[in-house]
This record gives structure tokens, sequence and C-alpha cells, in this order.
């Protein structure tokens, strides 16, 4: 007996809410559909249906067992969609959302590479510093960072991110470098809302710290709160991969590192519904593959 067969011929009696009308649905004989019926339920033990002349009743063994079979049944279809999506030359669109910055850095250069080897495929990203809903915005895969709330999407983690404190060197010269995080509360600070919206930076030390920051200079745009770090105006807090350029040229230098947080955490994210596409499906094989070799600084 073939075991899969037999439970889809079960689902189609029950469905069809007859044995010759699933016979039918299946495009076999009558008496193959009662003997298959038949060997599943010597097979499994138990009576799943109780057939009289006109109707039939489901056991509540034969209950408990429809809805495994359901289960087993569209697994088994998924797993083929998802072998057959792999043969198909990607083609249609993808949607991608990243963080403004962390997108323009790491996740168009994937999406225009995969463009590149994809002629048939168009592509959209939607670049934004806030967390959108890919469900609701029609989107079929996220780059997120920070710890992620539950919810129905998968998530691949592909790296980590330091939050780091950095100043110009300019300001470093007439302030001096801090020694613990206790020395920013003396010290106007620049502030990028979309990081730290309380008035406070949080470290770790012997035991967690959160200092007050009185911002002189505070944006909800990060590139403009770099550009006022390296002005002079102060001590900012950033993720790692956003001051790298800065960090890299010498405008400006990480202070306070023996104090830093624990790492924040990038995933790459998509409903599981999106992996029966197979362009989104080649495209999160990238995606995941890329970031996981890109150096984050």
């Amino acid at each position: 007996m073939d075991k899969l067969q037999a439970m889809a011929t079960f689902v189609s009696i029950v469905d069809r809410g007859s044995l010759t009308r699933a016979a039918e649905s299946l495009s076999v004989s009558l008496p193959s559909v009662v003997r298959t019926l038949g060997a599943l339920e010597r097979d499994v033990g138990v009576r799943l249906l109780n057939r009289t002349t006109r109707r039939l009743h489901l056991t509540d063994e034969g209950a408990l067992y429809l809805a495994q079979c359901r289960a087993i049944l569209s697994a088994v279809r998924d797993a083929d969609a998802l072998l057959e999506a792999r043969r198909v030359e990607p083609r249609g669109r993808v949607a991608v959302t990243a963080p403004v910055l962390f997108g323009r850095r790491y996740v168009v250069p994937i999406v225009t590479r995969f463009l590149s080897e994809h002629p048939a495929v168009t592509a959209e990203a939607l670049l934004l510093d806030r967390v959108v809903s890919l469900v609701e915005e029609g989107l079929d895969v996220g780059v997120r960072i920070g710890t992620l709330a539950d919810s129905s999407l998968i998530a691949v983690a592909v790296g980590e991110l330091r939050r780091v404190v950095v100043a110009s060197p300019s300001w470093l010269k007439r302030h001096g470098v801090p020694k613990s995080p206790e020395d920013l509360r003396r010290v106007p600070c620049v502030r990028f809302g979309g990081l730290t919206p309380a008035a406070e930076w949080r470290f770790k030390a012997s035991r967690p710290l959160a200092i007050p920051v009185a911002a002189r200079f505070a944006s909800n745009q990060v590139d403009a709160a770099i550009i006022a770090c390296e002005s002079g105006l102060g001590p900012g807090m950033f993720l790692s991969y956003q001051v790298a350029d800065a960090v890299a040229a010498g405008r400006l230098r990480h202070v306070l590192a023996a104090f830093e947080r624990e790492p924040v955490p990038v995933s790459v994210i998509y409903p599981q519904a999106k992996l029966r596409s197979g362009t989104v499906r080649a495209f999160v094989d990238l995606a995941v593959a890329a970031l996981r070799e890109a150096r984050f600084a």
C-alpha cells in the first residue's frame, strides 16, 4: 500500500462525502477506493469511517487522523513546490525593505547583483528607518536590525552590529577622551533619534548603566547626526556600520569601547508563504549568503 496515496484517498472520501464521488475525483474505480480505505484502516488498526448505505461518519479516531493526514499532505505539496521553484528561472517582481543607510550600503548591491544574474526579474527597494509590515506593504523580503518581536515571519540571522560611541578628533582635543560613561553626563552630545528615542544611552559595565544625555544636536536622520559629530558638536552613539566610513577616514574615533552593550542582531525576514515563489527563494538565498560574508564594521 502506498501510504501517502491512501491518506489522499481517505481525505478525498471525507471531502466528497461518498466513496463514489471520491473515486470519480481520483479517476479510479469504486472497488479500488474501497480496498484502499480498508487497507488503511487495517494498517492504522482503527476504524476511520462508519459507513451506512446513505452516509459516511468520521469516528473520533478518524477525525484525529484526518487532521494529521491533511497536514502531512500539505507539507508534501509544499516540499514539491519548493523544489519545483528552484528549477524555474526567477522572473517577475521582488520587493525588498531595509533601513536607509544599511540598505544603501549592503542591500541595494545585492539587489543589483540579483537583477544582473536574472534578466527576467524587476525589483523595488523600500528603504526606511522604521519597521514596516511586509504583508501590509506587499513586500517579499526585509532586512531587520535588532531583536525581532514574535511573529509569523521567518527570520534568518546573518550577522551582528555593535553600538558604538564616537567623537571627532577636534572635540576630543578640546574635552579629552571620556574614560567612563559617567563622563558623558557633563558634556553636550549628538543624538540620533532613530536609535535612541529616549534621552539616555545604555552601557554595560559591572552593572547595566543608563546615562542621561543632554543633546546639543538631535536628528531623526542618521546622516545629519553623523555630520554634526564630525563637525565637533559632541559624541554620538550609532550602529557600527553607520560610522564605518568616517572612522576609517579619521573623521571620527571610537570611545568607551570597553562599555559597549551586546551586539545587535541582523536578520533577513520573509513570510513563509513567499518561499513558494522561486524568485523570492533565490533572492533570499543570495541575500543570506552575501550578508553573512559582509564585514559589518
